[in-house]
């Protein structure tokens, strides 16, 4: 394991994931879709996202080709959240493509630690924005950007097949130096 950064609480720190993380990231994802996703998008829907998004092959693909990196929150050593950040086609600007923590780990402050540690790595490589889609039935995770320094800079409906659509917000921040 590569140690990023440690928080200020002893039993959880956060690991830069390499691709023998990629199964226990693929794992709490559908945990925590399955958890926090009902009555934002149907059932359905969730299945077939799970399916596109963290397939193993997919989440691979992601590191070894397109620059994605994977940032891995761990709470007594055991996988409690992850975030995937990487370039967009406008230089300096970076997309957190998912922040994502178990249930029972909201309302600690862990999610703003991870998002923090993203902004950090997104400022040590000359990136000085930061952009992210959420779903706009997703009140709670919109709540947790906009506290975290996000604003809403557009809205989209994009196509992603099977018959279903992501309705979501734009959100970014600015970083500075």
């Amino acid at each position: 394991m590569v140690f990023v950064n440690t928080t200020s609480q002893n039993n959880t720190q956060i690991v830069r994931a390499q691709e023998e993380h990629l199964p226990a990231i693929s794992e709490l994802a559908g945990v925590i879709w399955r958890a926090c996703y009902p009555g934002i998008i149907t059932s359905e829907q969730i299945d077939y996202m799970l399916a596109r998004m963290y397939s193993l092959d997919v989440l691979r693909d992601e590191i070894r080709s397109q620059g994605i990196r994977y940032d891995l929150l761990l709470v007594d050593g055991k996988p409690a959240g992850f975030a995937s950040y990487g370039p967009t086609s406008e230089s300096g600007v970076i997309k957190l493509h998912k922040l994502y923590l178990l249930a029972e780990m909201h309302g600690r402050g862990l999610g703003s630690r991870l998002l923090q540690q993203v902004e950090h790595e997104v400022r040590a490589g000359a990136g000085c924005r930061l952009i992210l889609s959420v779903n706009k039935r997703n009140a709670r995770a919109i709540a947790a950007y906009q506290r975290n320094g996000f604003v809403t800079a557009d809205s989209v409906v994009t196509d992603i097949g099977g018959g279903f659509v992501m309705d979501d917000y734009i959100m970014a921040k600015e970083l500075a130096g």
